[in-house]
């Protein structure tokens, strides 16, 4: 029988060959039908999901048990999954929804295992002027706090 850990080895096992990749998710069902999701800090292009397939296919025996799948990168759509993607997203504009609701469209500042510091533009009244003004405050939120998160994908 075809485990999740087998599979999950056997990623680690070609993915140690790129320096900054990291699962993001893999899922096993009950018919086995395996996806593997993986990213990296910089690229994990068609031809990486291409070797790390075939890799896992020759390691998988279809005369022994029947499978079906699919390797991909990380979606630039996609929620976030692991704390990896955070930190690979450290200075990008990515929208937060917390638990409560709440959506902000902010700057990562800071990961840690915790949760994120983030910078957000804020119009506030300043001493002085009568127009408010934008400024930059840094917050922080918890992991436990957060509902979704992902990238904002802007066009020049």
């Amino acid at each position: 029988m075809i485990s999740k850990q087998d599979i999950e080895a056997f990623v680690e096992e070609v993915i140690g060959n790129y320096n900054d990749a990291f699962i993001v998710k893999i899922s096993l069902s009950s018919s086995n039908e395996i996806k593997v999701i993986v990213d990296s800090y910089n690229n994990f292009s068609i031809s990486d999901c291409i070797e790390l397939s075939k890799y896992l296919e020759s390691k998988l025996d279809r005369d022994i048990e029947d499978y079906a799948l699919e390797v991909s990168s990380a979606g630039l759509s996609e929620k976030f999954v692991v704390i990896e993607q955070y930190k690979k997203n450290i200075g990008n504009e990515v929208e937060i929804i917390t638990k409560e609701g709440e959506k902000f469209n902010i700057v990562l500042v800071s990961v840690s295992d915790k949760g994120i510091e983030f910078e957000q533009e804020m119009k506030v009244n300043i001493e002085g002027k009568k127009k408010k003004q934008t400024v930059k405050e840094k917050f922080q939120l918890d992991f436990d706090n957060i509902k979704s998160t992902k990238v904002i994908i802007k066009f020049k």
